[in-house]
This record gives structure tokens, C-alpha cells and sequence, in this order.
């Protein structure tokens, strides 16, 4: 064999793609679904040291209506999350919507379907409000949305002068918007509806690619034409309507306006966002790693409360799966960097 015959057959050796070793194999596998089988195994372990309560009906009911708002505020932080900005006022913004559903039926007489129209366009005003802050004004997205929300939350302690507005009076058909049907809360079917729509619109397209794109490199997404102001407003603007449409479903689960309310789902919506970035699609944003993470939260908290944990243990929790996430979320982005540059020196 001559040396140009040795020559071509050492460049198609090198540019012959590598075959993955089986530790890389596990690696990636581990990297992709990890968070799952940690799902598993919490359901796993719980259930054999609480079987008779842990898998029971009741429990199952109680995670999916109660962490249905979760998973609803969780997915609107997701949206500008994609985009790198931060939207800090979904927590008071849900408050808003959920004292004013009661409210305007209670106090002002209205209709539910009227009310609930009513709240919508607010919200879709504060997430244009929102992005204006952040696209035209150039404000830090983080400063810009935590002063939208306490505006937010003045408004809603002043429309119930700081107290609890009585859910008496309230139509059958709004508190029917969150019953069991056929042995499944309704809000969590409004989770799956709402995760499909985000899931294709951001897996399958063109706005979905662009707004990761974004969050990958702003500078980039502007020299392929894209719309990088249109995009990050469209973002805070879905974010709005998730947050006024799980305040509405908050108000029919509790039957109460509560001015309070709100703050408290902001660490976990965040908590699990950015956990969900760790899986699936590692180092960003995901709907399927997002409710994944919701329900990693959800059981996790269920379990520990079946052994006898205090109800103070749940901040405890919460704070330290967001440290946790965020840790795990930046270095799930920075291994895909990497990913990217070998892929591409390759």
C-alpha cells in the first residue's frame, strides 16, 4: 500500500465519527432521563414505607389538584426562562387573579365567564407591560418584574383593603371548574392541555427554535433575523395569561380571595423550572422536564409529610432543591456547550 493510500485511509479514520464509549452511553442516558428515575424511585420508596396511604386515591387527587397551580406558574417562568430573563411577578400576579375571581363575583356581582375575561386582559397587560420594561426600556428583567409584582400586590390588598374576600355566594359552575371527573382533578386536564400546546410550540416550532435561540446568544439570534424584542415580549406576555389563568383555577380550589396567597408559589414554580433544565433536554428550559420536576417536588413533599415531617419543613425543601437546581441547570448548560464545541471541532 503506498503512503497516499495509507494518507486517505488515516483522514477518513479521523473524520469517521467516534463511537460513544459505554460510560459516555450511561452518561448521556442518565443526563436525559435522570430526573425521571428519580421520580420513580421517590413514588418507589414512599409507597413501600407508606403503601396503604401513599398510592391511595386521596393522596394521588390531592397532589394533582394542589400542585395543578404549581405546575401552571411553573410553566409561565418557563417561557422568559427560555430567553434568559426572569419573570418574578407570576407569584403576586396569580395572587391578583384569585382574589379578583372571587372578588368581582362576590362584591360586584358578575358573572363568572365575565370575570374571568376581565382578569385575562389584565393579565395580558401586565405581560405586555412586562416585556415593554424589558425590550423598549432596556430594564434588568429581575428588577423590572419584581416591581410589576409588588405594584401588583398593592393592587390587590387595596381592592380587598388587606383581607380575606368570603367565597359565599359563588356560582356551582365555577367551583365545578375544578372537581373530580372520572377519578381525575380537572385542573390537572388543564396542565396536560396547556403543557401539549407549549411542548409542540416549542419542540416542533419555528417560535419555539427561536426563542432558544435567544437564550443561547441574543447577539446571534439578531444576525439570523430574528425578532429578538417581538419574541422575548411574546414570552412575558404567555407568562401573564398562565399566571392570570392558574389564579382563576386557584380561586375555584380554594373558593376564597386570599391577598396572600400568591408569594408562596413563586420559589417552587422557579424551583422547578430550573430543575426540569437538568433533564430531558439538559442545559435549558423544558416543558416534560418541567412537570417532571413538579412532580418530583409534589411526592417528595407528600412523603415526607406521611412520616411525620412539621409543615415548616416545606420551605426548608424548597429552597434547597433551588439552590440545587440552579447549580445542576448551569452545569447541564455549560456540558452543553461543550457538547456543542467538540461537536463542532469534530
Amino acid at each position: 500500500m503506498d503512503k497516499g493510500m495509507l494518507d486517505a485511509a488515516a483522514g477518513a479514520a479521523a473524520k469517521s465519527p467516534r463511537r460513544a464509549t459505554p460510560i459516555a452511553t450511561v452518561s448521556n442516558f442518565v443526563a436525559i432521563y435522570g430526573l425521571l428515575l428519580v421520580l420513580l424511585l421517590i413514588i418507589a420508596v414512599f409507597g413501600a414505607l407508606r403503601p396503604s396511604t401513599f398510592f391511595s386515591a386521596i393522596n394521588f387527587n390531592n397532589i394533582l389538584m394542589s400542585q395543578s397551580v404549581t405546575a401552571m406558574l411553573a410553566l409561565a417562568v418557563m417561557m422568559p426562562l427560555a430567553t434568559k430573563q426572569f419573570d418574578l411577578s407570576v407569584g403576586f400576579h396569580l395572587g391578583m387573579a384569585q382574589t379578583l375571581i372571587v372578588g368581582l363575583q362576590v362584591q360586584q356581582g358578575l358573572d363568572w365567564p365575565v370575570a374571568a375575561v376581565l382578569i385575562l386582559f389584565l393579565s395580558l397587560l401586565v405581560g405586555i407591560a412586562n416585556g415593554m420594561l424589558v425590550t423598549l426600556f432596556q430594564i434588568d428583567s429581575f428588577i423590572a418584574t419584581m416591581g410589576t409584582g409588588t405594584l401588583l400586590y398593592g393592587v390587590t390588598n387595596w381592592y380587598s383593603n388587606g383581607e380575606q374576600i368570603s367565597g359565599m355566594g359563588l356560582s356551582d359552575s365555577f367551583i365545578n371548574l375544578t372537581q373530580i371527573v372520572y377519578g381525575v382533578p380537572l385542573p390537572a386536564v388543564y396542565v396536560v392541555i396547556i403543557s401539549l400546546a407549549l411542548w409542540i410550540a416549542t419542540e416542533y416550532l419555528p417560535v419555539g427554535r427561536n426563542l432558544y435561540v435567544i437564550g443561547a446568544n441574543v447577539r446571534a439570534a439578531q444576525l439570523t433575523g430574528i425578532n429578538v424584542g417581538g419574541h422575548v415580549m411574546g414570552a412575558f406576555v404567555v407568562a401573564g395569561l398562565l399566571s392570570g389563568f392558574a389564579g382563576i383555577v386557584l380561586g375555584s380550589i380554594l373558593q376564597t380571595g386570599t391577598p396572600s396567597v400568591g408569594p408562596e408559589y413563586l420559589l417552587p414554580a422557579f424551583a422547578a423550572a430550573l430543575l426540569g433544565a437538568t433533564s430531558i433536554k439538559p442545559g435549558r428550559v423544558n416543558v416534560i422536564g418541567t412537570i417532571i420536576s413538579v412532580l418530583v417536588l409534589a411526592f417528595s413533599f407528600s412523603g415526607v409529610q406521611q412520616l411525620g415531617a412539621p409543615f415548616y419543613v416545606q420551605y426548608f425543601f424548597n429552597g434547597a432543591i433551588l439552590i440545587v437546581a440552579v447549580g445542576l441547570s448551569v452545569y447541564a448548560a455549560r456540558r452543553r456547550q461543550r457538547a456543542a464545541v467538540n461537536t463542532s471541532k469534530a
